[in-house]
């Protein structure tokens, strides 16, 4: 009997890629009346960047998530599709 497998990379292509399309749409609908829920979120990582000099090479590292309502439903979208296949 064979079973079917699922990749845990496919998962996270599909988890980030419904983050990245739901806060694009989330962005984009801020400006519409009746949608303005689905702009509504929070940003929360480093607000200024923490930087190491090792005199010979500086390197600057900086993180900052921007979540909002939308975002999150393409995650939720996207687990969901991933389950179906």
């Amino acid at each position: 009997m064979a079973t079917k497998e699922k990749n845990i990379w496919i998962l996270l292509i599909f988890i980030l890629s419904g983050l990245v399309l739901g806060g694009l749409l989330g962005e984009i609908t801020k400006g519409v009346d009746w949608l303005w829920w689905l702009s509504y979120g929070e940003s929360f990582g480093l607000s200024t960047p923490i930087e190491l000099d090792l005199s010979v090479v500086q390197i600057t590292f900086g993180l900052m998530f921007k979540m909002n309502v939308a975002s999150i439903l393409g995650m939720i979208l996207a687990i969901f599709i991933y389950r179906k296949i």
